[in-house]
């Protein structure tokens, strides 16, 4: 049979770059197109295009989650192309909409692509690298969407002044089809192991609902009035549908939050933290915008080179910031990173006036402005992720994005209505209350990270970008080691996956296999103990004909299939509860066949020494093991030669 082979980890990660580019280009990018945005659609006011942004921070946040756990549940490179697919067809849609009303609503289907595209594209690349290279491989894709967003600005200034607005969404559009092309024909297919799971779409819709009646109040007090019918029940329609996704969460097996790691204090202080600080920042980032293009009467391309430079100061001080933390802890580095930056949003308050002055004003105050989001936001999103368990990793990840994307979208409706439609007397005041929120939001992350406590479940990931809207890093997978004394071979097991899912107790799993059914519970919590679980990825051997035999396996879950390589057919499948390999181990034979996984599978293995002391230990253990081996022999001998791929289950002696 013609097996695919599989892509190298540097090429999953280049195609997961790109997908990570147009992403977050697009993060950025957009703002700096508003003002030209503004001035297509006269007839829409300020607080109806800002839509145009929140519909996009909005649906993105609501559905993070549950694109995390579609690429986990039905496939990372489905997920990731389906992802592509959808972000470029809703950018080249948003590049020719008719109307406001239209460019709005195409920016919710990019919203949906980018869902589904971000978190699978970091899931392959961990599902690439071995567990000792993925905290390496996570820094370099955050580093890549790190410089996208930094260059985003000075890039979209370019590309308006070039055309307009239309062309900032338009260059998503071959990116996106090179993108596809490159995943369809050089990535692997690859899942979590374990029963599929649907993610908690109903949940998910409620938070987007909540989010979103949240934004419309804020955005709207001002033209509706502060209590006014319409605003009071945006805020209780907020308030309920905020209640039943938390009640939601309590009991859903794939929820759209998991509150468990919210209970750690740590975790829980880092992401509000990261709501109050995305909100202080996304809103100083419009404002700056239309601060330079209003008042400053900059063109588009001036304000974008002008705003570069946070960016860039921000990706070169994350790193040492990052290890700083790891050395002294992350409180210092957090109260002084928010303190900084809040500092850094008031020298606009006090520093920029009326006349230009790029030198003298803005770039010093860019400059501090960088290096207070290069040392609040990267450690703050490490801390958040590095604080949790070690197989809620990739979890923790979501989540933060997840707080980082609500901040955004509350942020800019803050400052929509706190500037709203200024007359040219009263502009100025409005730009500087909108600076002033920016610093209020910074100085309380800052502050507030003083609750947060040391990093104990796992070391802070040294976050390798600055980029508000670059996920963190992941933190460092643990390898374990099971030693079998004879032949002395170290098999390495990858004990904490990036998506490792929640499951029943070995000791109870071992309960339903036929194996060990029978025995003794306390002994069966015994050889529970005394076990490792060994994690496959679709494609890969688990062990190949003629090796010496030094361990068998029980799946646990997933699918593993033994293969004649010389005849190149499959002879045989194992299931969940199968145990195979024992044979071999009890005879003393190399191994008879090969066996590979046929999608993710996670086995438990006992090394032979393991495996003769339990059978010495257990009558009805014996008792079991000889009932499989006669099974299986009986299955050989009325099985066919060779049966085809996917044909009769476990066939071959498992040897």
């Amino acid at each position: 049979m013609t097996v695919r082979r599989r892509p190298s980890p540097r090429t999953v990660l280049a195609i997961a770059s790109l997908g990570g580019v147009i992403a977050f280009v697009d993060a950025t990018i957009v703002n700096i197109a508003f003002p030209d945005i503004t001035r297509s659609f006269p007839g829409a006011s300020v607080s109806a295009l800002s839509w145009v942004l929140n519909a996009y921070n909005v649906v993105f946040a609501a559905f993070l989650m549950a694109g995390a756990g579609m690429a986990d549940s039905l496939g990372r490179r489905r997920v990731f192309v389906v992802g592509l697919e959808v972000f470029t067809v809703g950018s080249l849609l948003c590049a020719i909409a008719p109307s406001a009303g239209a460019l709005i609503a195409f920016r919710v289907v990019q919203a949906l692509g980018a869902a589904l595209l971000v978190p699978s594209a970091l899931a392959l690349v961990l599902q690439a690298f071995p567990p000792a290279r993925r905290s390496h491989a996570v820094a370099l894709l955050s580093a890549v969407s790190a410089a996208a967003a930094g260059l985003g600005p000075s890039l979209g200034g370019l590309l308006v002044t070039a055309a307009d607005w239309r062309l900032v969404f338009l260059v998503n559009v071959p990116i996106g089809v090179a993108a596809v092309l490159l995943a369809r024909r050089r990535l692997a297919e690859s899942r979590a192991p374990g029963r599929r799971r649907i993610p908690d779409l109903p949940g998910t819709l409620l938070l987007a609902c909540a989010i979103g009646a949240l934004v419309l109040g804020i955005v709207q007090g001002q033209h509706w009035g502060w209590g006014s019918a319409p605003i009071l029940g945006c805020l209780a329609a907020a308030l309920t549908c905020g209640a039943v996704v938390v009640w939601r969460c309590t009991w859903h097996r794939s929820p759209v939050i998991d509150l468990s790691l919210l209970k750690i204090r740590t975790v829980s202080v880092a992401n509000a933290m990261t709501v109050i600080g995305a909100a202080g920042f996304y809103g100083y980032t419009l404002s700056n915008v239309l601060f330079l293009t209003g008042l400053w009467r900059y063109s588009v391309l001036q304000a974008g080179l002008a705003l570069t430079a946070g960016p860039v100061v921000a990706v070169a001080v994350a790193g040492p910031a990052s290890r700083l933390a790891q050395r002294i802890g992350p409180r210092p580095v957090l109260v002084a990173g928010g303190l900084v930056w809040g500092g850094a949003v008031l020298w606009f308050v006090e520093r920029a006036g009326m006349t230009p002055d790029l030198a003298g004003q803005w770039l010093p105050g860019m400059v501090l402005l960088g290096i207070g989001a290069g040392t609040l936001f990267p450690t703050l999103s490490g801390t958040a992720v590095g604080s949790a368990p070690g197989g809620s990793f990739a979890t923790a990840t979501g989540m933060n994005s997840v707080a980082r994307q609500i901040g955004a979208a509350l942020g800019v409706a803050f400052v929509v209505a706190i500037i709203g439609t200024p007359t040219p007397a009263t502009a100025y005041a409005a730009f500087q209350h909108a600076w002033m929120f920016g610093a209020v939001c910074l100085f309380a992350a800052g502050l507030g990270c003083v609750l947060v406590g040391p990093v104990t479940a796992g070391q802070a990931p040294a976050v390798a970008t600055a980029a508000p809207a670059v996920p963190a890093e992941a933190g460092p997978h643990k390898t374990a080691y099971l030693a079998c004394p004879r032949p002395r071979r170290v098999i390495a097991l990858d004990t904490v996956g990036p998506t490792a899912p929640r499951a029943e107790s070995l000791a109870e799993f071992l309960a339903r296999t036929p194996l060990f059914s029978d025995i003794d519970p306390e002994f069966r919590k015994q050889v529970a103990a005394q076990s490792q679980a060994r994690h496959l990825a679709a494609g890969q051997w688990l062990y190949r004909q003629h090796e010496p035999a030094d361990a068998m396996y029980v799946v646990q879950v997933g699918r593993l299939e033994a293969v004649d390589e010389a005849a190149g057919v499959v002879i045989g499948e194992f299931r969940r509860g199968d145990a195979l390999g024992e044979p071999a181990l009890l005879t003393g034979s190399p191994r008879s066949e090969s066996v590979r996984a046929a999608r993710a599978t996670e086995v438990i293995a006992k090394c032979r020494a393991d495996l003769t002391a339990l059978l010495h230990g257990s009558p009805a253990l014996s008792l079991a093991q000889n009932r499989s081996l006669g099974g299986r022999l009986q299955d050989t001998r009325t099985a066919a030669p060779t049966a085809p791929a996917g044909g009769g289950r476990a066939d071959c002696a498992g040897r």
